[in-house]
């Protein structure tokens, strides 16, 4: 060829090389960026087929337990092409050599071609020219996906530059499938964890249930009124950490329960025992972790069992419970009507009650402060504390 012809072929083929690696990189920035992976399997027969000027592009998938190409992805073929599948046993087909032998594939002039032929029902679709990459998963790329295969019907066909840009794209498309993959696998193992966090602390809760009823029934056999009333608080006490293992395993996420379901419910199962006074519970919704929501169901459950206990000793009435969020903090609040604080009630001071004495190290454990006051009547529990 002249050297003028020359010079004219290289200025027409630099803007075709160009556009091949302005598409080549555009799609990897998509392939860094997207998680649908059908979406981006047709996104890179498109753009196959557009790099090469070619009329047709597939992606073929790789089913070992049939032994055919599953096709994943389609640009220029007929309706109804994509999740059809065909035989990947037939080496003289150009996908299914490039497979097995793991290189690239160039078929040109297929009708005169002695080694290759397109399979049905594509033979029929006046294809001439083929070019086929593997799809390979791995850094070391070990494992086989699948085909990247462009068709083309105008002369003169692909050449090895065709082949490097699609070998570029198979790359491409291995990383994203390799991703896809892994992804899955991370969340069947989390889900598998879950599963086993679910099942541990409905065990849990079963087990912390039968405890609290062995207590209950000491309880009624018990001769002293004030063992028979350590055992009851015992039991109630454990069946708070029980309701929490209880949320636990009937949640979504076995690390977080929602307080104001949580609270709302404690404060129904206290309304139980507690049936002679009115027990209302306001409680904004969040989101925490299941190690804050036991002191604070703890906490709960010995506010408004006191209450209960010694706020009205002529008879009944009202206890309160409030959960409010405020910023990063959280407040509860637990009040009553009743007789009020005794004179000279130090909350801070060295206490002789049980009750009390849990109150202090639960706080301590929230990393929160704890405040008592007059109600106007009666008394009122304040637990500010931060949410982590």
């Amino acid at each position: 060829m002249p050297n003028r012809e020359l010079a004219e072929a290289g200025r027409a083929e630099l803007p075709y090389r160009l556009r091949q690696q302005g598409l080549l990189g555009a799609f990897a920035r998509l392939a860094l960026q997207s998680r649908d992976l059908d979406g981006l399997l047709q996104r890179a027969a498109d753009v196959c087929a557009e790099g090469l000027g070619a009329p047709c592009s597939q992606i073929l998938e790789y089913r070992p337990q049939e032994h055919s190409f599953l096709i994943r992805a389609a640009t220029g073929w007929p309706e109804g092409t994509v999740g059809s599948a065909y035989p990947a046993g037939d080496e003289a087909a150009p996908a299914a050599y490039a497979f097995r032998t793991g290189a690239g594939v160039l078929a040109n002039a297929l009708s005169d071609s002695p080694r290759f032929r397109l399979p049905d029902p594509f033979a029929q679709a006046g294809i001439r020219h083929a070019v086929n990459v593997p799809i390979v998963l791995g850094e070391e790329g070990r494992r086989a996906y699948g085909v990247l295969e462009v068709c083309g019907r105008a002369d003169p066909g692909f050449d090895r530059a065709d082949q490097d840009f699609l070998a570029g794209m198979a790359a491409l498309i291995g990383l994203a499938v390799e991703r896809q993959l892994a992804d899955q696998r991370l969340r069947d193992a989390l889900d598998h964890q879950a599963l086993l966090a679910r099942e541990m602390s409905h065990r849990v809760k079963n087990s912390l249930g039968v405890v609290a009823g062995l207590l209950r029934l000491q309880a009624r056999d018990a001769h002293s009124h004030e063992v028979r009333y350590a055992l009851e608080d015992a039991g109630a006490r454990i069946a708070t950490v029980a309701q929490v293992h209880d949320h636990l395993w009937r949640g979504l996420h076995v690390s977080t329960v929602e307080v104001s379901d949580f609270v709302r419910e404690l404060v129904g199962r206290l309304q139980e025992a507690a049936p002679g006074h009115a027990l209302h519970c306001e409680a904004d919704a969040r989101v925490i972790a299941a190690d804050q929501a036991i002191p604070i169901g703890l906490m709960v459950n010995e506010l408004v069992t006191n209450a209960v206990k010694y706020a009205y000793p002529a008879g009944t009435g009202p206890v309160r419970v409030a959960v409010a969020v405020r910023g990063d903090r959280l407040r509860v609040d637990v009040s009553d009507e009743g007789v009020g604080l005794p004179p000279g009630f130090d909350i801070h001071a060295r206490q002789r009650s049980l009750g009390l004495k849990i109150i202090h190290n639960l706080t301590r454990q929230l990393d929160g402060r704890l405040f008592a006051e007059a109600n106007n009547p009666g008394a009122r529990f304040v637990l500010e504390m931060p949410l982590g």
